[in-house]
């Protein structure tokens, strides 16, 4: 069985790991999660939301970060 490492990044520290989106675009993706798509990128722990980075690059590639 393959097990890959997931690296969780909180919403709250993405611009200190990456330049794009900015925070406001973020939150507007996580606002409408279920609309566009972006559910499948983020986890939600308590009030915590932590997004997969790599599930967020495979969502851009998918989507071309235009939902």
């Amino acid at each position: 069985m393959k097990s890959t490492a997931r690296k969780y990044i909180r919403a709250s520290e993405w611009q200190q790991h990456h330049s794009w989106p900015p925070k406001g675009g973020l939150r507007h993706l996580i606002f409408n999660a279920k609309r566009n798509g972006f559910n499948a990128v983020i986890r939600r722990a308590g009030r915590c939301i932590l997004i997969d980075e790599g599930a967020f690059f495979d969502w851009v590639d998918a989507n071309g970060g235009s939902k």
